[in-house]
């Protein structure tokens, strides 16, 4: 069982050595994100928040906060309503899907951001029958690209950033997902920063991978 003393190490951990990146934005990018590993599918992961004692199973713990969405994202969301409205139970449907207030945000493509609504301690968005995010669900079930629509910073997760440097989302290791074997976090997120930034910085993280992985111990397989 992961200790709240693992915890705390590993946030710290996680945030160095910080490396240089080739790339017209992203100057840096944390070395951890092509080495911590991510559960192979959250769909089928019961998430459990290891940092709580005892450890509480809290399904797409993840999206429990509510997110930030940038101002064209919630406009792309808002033009969608028709089609994910009706997955949405019927005590958010008609629910405010974001908060009033917009902040100032230089890191988001517009600016600035709101914030997505919380209902019952999870993002609105998981108010559905099903797992996940429902505006994904409503893209997968009816043919559509949640491209610009689902928040690019969902997309990411557990990766972030912050100014020009590509990092780790502080919670995480809160997360069991993060305590198991799976992909890297970065190749987890791959395809989001393909979408999101384009491939000349999926080519130049893959530059950093191949250094990176280059160097690791290797590993004798067990017989």
């Amino acid at each position: 069982m992961i200790t709240l003393q693992q915890v705390e190490q590993i946030k710290t951990d996680v945030a160095g050595p910080v490396l240089a990146l080739d790339h017209p934005r992203f100057k840096q990018v944390w070395e951890s994100i092509f080495t911590r590993k991510l559960v192979a599918d959250c769909m089928t992961h019961a998430c459990t928040m290891v940092d709580k004692t005892p450890h509480q199973q809290k399904n797409d713990a993840c999206c429990q906060y509510g997110v930030d969405v940038d101002l064209t994202e919630r406009e792309a969301i808002l033009a969608r309503a028709d089609q994910i409205r009706p997955l949405l139970r019927a005590e958010v449907q008609h629910l405010p899907w974001f908060d009033d207030e917009i902040e100032e945000d230089p890191d988001y493509p517009s600016g600035k951001v709101v914030r997505s609504a919380v209902f019952n301690d999870r993002c609105l968005f998981l108010a559905h029958d099903q797992r996940g995010c429902a505006i994904h669900r409503a893209a997968f079930e009816q043919g559509w690209d949640f491209n610009g629509v689902k928040p690019g910073i969902c997309r990411l997760f557990p990766l972030s950033y912050e100014d020009d440097t590509i990092v780790i989302a502080d919670e995480y290791p809160e997360y069991s997902c993060a305590h198991t074997d799976g992909p890297s976090v970065y190749r987890a997120a791959r395809d989001g920063l393909r979408d999101l930034f384009g491939l000349e910085l999926v080519a130049a993280l893959d530059a950093v991978e191949a250094r990176v992985l280059a160097s690791q111990p290797r590993k004798l397989p067990v017989v």
